[in-house]
């Protein structure tokens, strides 16, 4: 991952969640705290703070889809992950989204 990736266009929310549906194999990771992973998230998704991307679990070949609150968290996992050689689209943030989350 070069330095110009990190100021890739990530793709809005919803479209980034249309493809993360349509991808086999692909898992959602919300890397916020696990606070804010209880007051609501995507459906589907997993919380693995950014603090913990080491304890990772995931196989390498699992396409990952990371989303923060405001997307800076989200560009930070995605670094750290591509280094670790995994497939990641950064989502952003859940900042203005307006779809349904569990809690």
């Amino acid at each position: 991952m070069g330095l110009f990736d990190l100021f890739a266009r990530r793709p809005a929310l919803s479209e980034g969640l249309e493809q993360y549906r349509n991808t086999s194999g692909a898992v959602l990771l919300d890397v916020r705290t696990p606070e804010e992973y209880r007051d609501g998230h995507l459906p589907g998704a997993k919380n693995l703070p950014l603090d913990r991307l080491d304890t990772i679990a995931e196989p390498s070949g699992s396409p990952l889809f990371v989303y923060c609150r405001s997307g800076a968290r989200s560009a930070q996992a995605k670094a750290r992950l591509a280094r670790a050689g995994y497939s990641v689209t950064d989502l952003g943030g859940l900042l203005g989204y307006r779809g349904p989350l569990e809690a």
